[in-house]
């Protein structure tokens, strides 16, 4: 797979949901993730190939335009395999929207995040839900998919919805698309799509 360094490899988007994280978001999912975890609900975002290759200024226009979201949230497929295009992204976008928050879910646990793009990723994100998704751990609290995953405020803008994000009942919307639905946010346990 080979991508321009100015594209990200977007699996879907989401330009409005409220179900995952506090406030309206928009939400990102890339393409590509080298975790197979059982259960996972988009196992088409796995396989490492060319979904839907975006401009990183053409996806920051666009969301910077969402007027009505409060923050961004992105998730996969696996966000660090594309750490530092969306650290680039996420640079622009606060350059003009200073206020929006940025939550980001990865397999990956946070010690883990050592190379250089993770790091410079982490330093644009307010919240870090890592660890890899275990099917028997989901117990449909927080903003999670099961119980090991823990949440990383990496600043202090998300702690106002501490217990919100910790403690709220797993919850979907469905989106109508010209090509399908699309299924946001975290199912119940036992959720068949």
């Amino acid at each position: 797979m080979h991508m321009t360094p100015s594209r990200l490899n977007i699996a879907q988007l989401c330009p409005a949901t409220k179900t995952l994280g506090p406030g309206e978001r928009f939400a990102i999912w890339v393409q590509g993730c080298p975790f197979n975890c059982k259960g996972c609900i988009s196992p088409d975002w796995i396989p490492f190939k060319i979904a839907t290759p975006m401009p990183i200024d053409l996806l920051a226009k666009q969301i910077i335009a969402e007027q009505n979201i409060e923050g961004i949230t992105i998730s996969g497929g696996e966000p660090m395999m594309q750490a530092g295009k969306l650290s680039g992204l996420i640079r622009r976008i606060s350059a003009e929207r200073p206020e929006l928050n940025v939550i980001v879910f990865t397999g990956f646990t946070h010690r883990q995040l050592v190379w250089d793009e993770a790091r410079e990723l982490l330093a644009c994100i307010d919240l870090l839900v890592d660890g890899q998704y275990v099917q028997h751990l989901n117990d449909q609290t927080g903003l999670r998919g099961s119980a090991n995953q823990q949440f990383h405020f990496l600043t202090d803008r998300l702690l106002p919805f501490r217990e919100q994000i910790l403690n709220r009942r797993s919850d979907i919307e469905i989106h109508l698309l010209n090509d399908g639905a699309l299924m946001a946010g975290i199912p119940p346990s036992g959720f068949n799509w």
